[in-house]
């Protein structure tokens, strides 16, 4: 009898914001997926917190770098308006 291994709700939900956020992007939009990488990013910031208390802090950085990988333009327009 093989051992059944559960995953955890926040690694479950993040891999479903990864899906959601990789199919937007496949999308086409006339506004430049802006609006999207709002949703995406007031949904992702407690879900990274959420699977960094449940799962750790490598866990977390993980999912924090998956994330930052998926939306890099918000992530590069933020470190623009920061050095200026």
């Amino acid at each position: 009898m093989a051992l059944a291994m559960e995953m955890p709700i926040s690694l479950v939900l993040s891999f479903v914001w990864a899906i959601v956020a990789n199919v937007t992007a496949m999308l086409p939009s006339r506004r430049g997926h802006w609006p999207a990488a709002g949703v995406l990013v007031a949904l992702g910031v407690p879900l990274v917190g959420f699977v960094t208390y449940e799962m750790g802090p490598w866990v977390g950085l993980a999912v924090l770098a998956a994330g930052a990988s998926v939306l890099r333009w918000p992530i590069i327009c933020l470190g623009r308006w920061l050095r200026r």
